[in-house]
C-alpha cells in the first residue's frame, strides 16, 4: 500500500520557500544541499505564524528533515562536541518540557530552551566516549567499562541520539558523567521556536543573542505571556519578517475540535451561541463531550483547565478529599506543577542542574514518593528525556479561601511546587493532552466580564487555548461537580528511564 506524499499548500509553500532564501543568507541552501562556513555577524530573523491546524508544525518538521539531508547536524543540548568553523547545527526548542515532549512524538528531535542555554560539563575521561558516540572520536577504552558496554552504549545511539540515555545503557549514572552545568557562553547557529506565543521578552533576547539565524513559529490567536501587556514577541517584527499561514488543515475525517477553535474567530459569535454549538458536535462526533461534573480520575493526569484561580484552588481541594489523600502528606501519583527554584544566588549551580533536567517553572510533575533525606521528593517530570529525579521540595497547597497555602512538607530550599489536578488555561499553552477537561463555568463568567486581550473578546482567547489543548478528545464541563474516582492514584502508567540518571550535584540525592 502506498502512503500518499504531503502536499504544501500554497502559504506553506510560500512560507518554506522564505525560510529557504533566509537560510541561504547564512550558508546553507537546502534545496541544493549545499554548506558553507558560519558567516560570522551574519543575522536572520524571520516568524511564521497560525492558528491550531494551519501546518505549522508539518511545515517545521520538513524543514528539518531538508536541513538534516543538506548536511546540518542537529543538537540537543545533552553534549555538544568540539565547535568547528565548518560544521552547521540546529537546534529545535520548545519553552516546555511537554511541548517538546509533543514535537518529539512526531518526530522532530525537540529540546526546551533551557536545556540548550544551560550546557552540561562532562568528566574529561566520558567525555571521550560521547566525542566517539557523535563521530568526533576514536573508540575509547576507560578503564572500568567493559567492550560490551561500550557496544550497548554505541546500539543505544544508533536508535535513539542521546548522549546521557547511551552511557546509561552502559551501566553509568549521571552523577558519573555529568558533573555540573554551566550557562551557554558560545553563540549556536540556526534555531527553530515551536510555541514562540509563549515567550517574554527576556527568553527572546537571549535566543537572538544564542542564535544568529532563528525562525519563530507561533498562534496569534493564544494567550500573550502574562505582564506583557497582550502582546507577543513576533507582533513587534517589520512586516517583512513576518508571514502567516492561513488555510486550516483538516484530518480526512474532520476535526470537530478544531472547528470549535476556528468558530472562535467570528465577531458576531456570543458565549451560549458557542456552546450550543459544542453540544451540537458532541451529538455528532464522540471526540466532543459535553459533561456535568468533572471526571476526577482524569485530573490525575489532565488537569481541569479553568480561568480563575478560586476555581482551581477549589477542583483541586475537591480531588484530594475524593480520593482520601491526608493533609499532612501528598499520596504517591498525586499531580504537581513547578512554580519555580528557591534558592539563593550562591546555589546557582544547583538551580542550573534543576532546571537542565527539565525542573523548570511551570512543568508538570507526579509525585512518586518521599526521598531518602528528609525535604526529599522522588519525581516524575513530565516530558523530560530523562523523566525520573529525586529534589529538595517545598510542596505548597492552597487551600479555598485561606490566604497562606498548606505546606506538608519543606525542604529550607529548593524546587516550589503547587497541586496540578487543575490549572490556569494561561499555564496550559504549549502543552497537549490526549483528553482535556475545560469547566465550562469559568469560561462563563469570563464573558460576563467583558474583559478583552488585544481587541479580542478575553473568553474567545481562553476558549481558544483550551480547546486547542486536546488531541483527540474535548470534554466540555457545565456544572461545579467532582465525579467519584473510579481507581485509586497509582504510578503504574509512568514509564522510568531506560536507566538511573541521578545527577548528584544541584539539590539533588545521590
Amino acid at each position: 500500500m502506498s502512503v500518499p506524499a504531503l502536499v504544501f499548500s500554497d502559504d506553506q509553500a510560500e512560507a518554506h520557500d522564505r525560510v529557504a532564501e533566509m537560510l541561504r543568507g547564512v550558508g546553507v541552501d537546502i534545496d541544493a544541499g549545499a554548506l558553507t562556513p558560519r558567516a560570522e555577524g551574519k543575522e536572520a530573523l524571520l516568524a511564521i505564524t497560525g492558528k491550531a491546524g494551519s501546518g505549522k508544525t508539518m511545515l517545521l518538521s520538513r524543514l528539518v528533515g531538508a536541513l538534516e539531508e543538506a548536511g546540518v547536524e542537529t543538537v540537543s543540548g545533552d553534549y555538544e562536541g568540539r565547535r568547528r568553523r565548518d560544521r552547521r547545527t540546529l537546534a529545535i526548542l520548545a519553552p516546555t518540557n511537554k511541548a517538546a515532549s509533543v514535537l518529539r512524538t512526531r518526530g522532530v528531535p525537540a529540546t526546551t530552551i533551557h536545556r540548550i542555554i544551560y550546557t552540561p560539563v562532562y568528566d574529561p575521561e566520558y567525555e571521550k566516549i560521547a566525542e566517539w558516540l557523535t563521530g568526533e572520536g576514536e573508540r575509547p577504552q576507560i578503564e572500568g567499562l567493559t567492550e560490551a558496554a561500550l557496544d550497548r552504549a554505541h546500539a543505544f545511539y544508533q536508535s535513539v541520539k542521546s548522549v546521557p540515555g547511551a552511557l546509561a545503557a552502559a551501566g553509568l549514572r549521571g552523577s558519573d558523567f555529568i558533573k555540573g552545568w554551566k550557562r551557554r557562553d558560545e553563540p549556536l547557529d540556526i534555531g527553530f521556536v515551536d510555541e514562540a506565543s509563549m515567550l517574554d521578552a527576556r527568553q527572546f533576547d537571549d535566543l537572538k543573542e544564542l542564535f544568529p539565524a532563528l525562525v519563530l513559529f507561533g498562534d496569534p490567536a493564544q494567550l500573550a505571556p502574562v505582564n506583557q501587556s497582550g502582546a507577543m514577541v513576533f507582533d513587534g517584527l517589520p512586516e517583512a519578517q513576518k508571514l502567516t499561514l492561513h488555510r486550516v488543515h483538516r484530518q480526512a475525517d474532520d476535526n470537530p475540535i478544531l472547528d470549535l477553535a476556528h468558530a472562535l474567530s467570528d465577531p458576531d459569535l456570543g458565549f451560549e451561541a458557542f456552546e450550543r454549538m459544542v453540544e451540537q458536535a458532541a451529538a455528532r462526533d464522540d471526540r466532543v463531550v459535553v459533561a456535568p461534573r468533572v471526571d476526577s480520575d482524569l485530573m490525575a493526569r489532565s488537569p481541569v483547565l479553568v480561568w480563575r484561580n478560586a476555581t482551581r484552588i477549589r477542583l483541586i481541594h475537591a480531588f484530594r478529599r475524593a480520593h482520601g489523600a491526608p493533609e499532612d502528606a501528598l499520596l504517591s501519583g498525586e499531580p504537581l506543577i513547578c512554580d519555580g527554584i528557591e534558592l539563593p544566588l550562591k546555589h546557582r549551580r544547583k538551580r542550573l542542574d534543576l532546571e537542565a533536567r527539565g525542573l523548570i517553572k511551570g512543568a508538570q510533575v507526579i509525585y512518586l514518593g518521599p526521598g531518602r533525606k528528609p525535604g526529599f521528593s522522588r519525581l516524575h517530570v513530565i516530558g523530560a528525556e530523562d523523566p525520573q529525579i529525586s529534589a529538595a521540595s517545598i510542596v505548597k497547597i492552597e487551600l479555598p479561601e485561606e490566604e497562606e497555602p498548606f505546606i506538608p512538607f519543606a525542604a529550607n530550599m529548593g524546587a516550589a511546587f503547587l497541586h496540578g489536578a487543575a490549572v490556569t488555561i494561561h499555564k496550559a499553552q504549549g502543552s497537549q493532552w490526549e483528553a482535556v477537561q475545560v469547566f465550562a463555568p469559568d469560561l462563563w463568567a469570563a464573558a460576563r466580564a467583558g474583559r478583552s486581550e488585544a481587541g479580542q473578546p478575553l473568553w474567545k482567547r481562553l476558549a481558544y487555548v483550551a480547546i486547542t489543548r486536546a488531541e483527540k478528545r474535548l470534554i466540555w464541563v457545565t456544572r461545579y461537580r467532582l465525579g467519584r474516582p473510579a481507581r485509586p492514584l497509582g504510578t503504574d502508567d509512568l514509564v522510568a528511564p531506560a536507566a538511573p540518571l541521578t545527577l548528584t550535584p544541584g539539590g539533588e540525592e545521590g
